[in-house]
């Protein structure tokens, strides 16, 4: 199943200024539930989408959604990157 078939971009929140996180968004899965907290960040050789994570006790930085495949996760940066770079031109 295409990412694009199940998936869509809720929210797109564009920051400002010259720090490494460009946007966050939200994705909506199957029309039935979002997850929050995926970020789109300038690295040293390209762009690239982290996902959504919190810091254990021990300060480490652990994903709390993660796709199973690297399919997926490959499908869901194209996807995002891509409805990145449409809104950022239309605003």
């Amino acid at each position: 199943m295409p990412v694009k078939d199940s998936i869509k971009v809720e929210k797109m929140h564009f920051l400002e200024g010259d720090g490494t996180i460009k946007a966050f968004c939200s994705l909506l899965f199957f029309d039935s539930f979002i997850v929050k907290g995926f970020r789109v960040v300038q690295g040293k050789d390209e762009i690239f989408v982290s996902m959504p994570r919190e810091q254990g006790r021990d300060g480490k930085w652990y994903e709390t959604f993660s796709p199973v495949n690297q399919e997926m996760r490959d499908g869901l940066k194209e996807y995002v990157l891509e409805n990145y770079n449409t809104k950022k031109t239309e605003k």
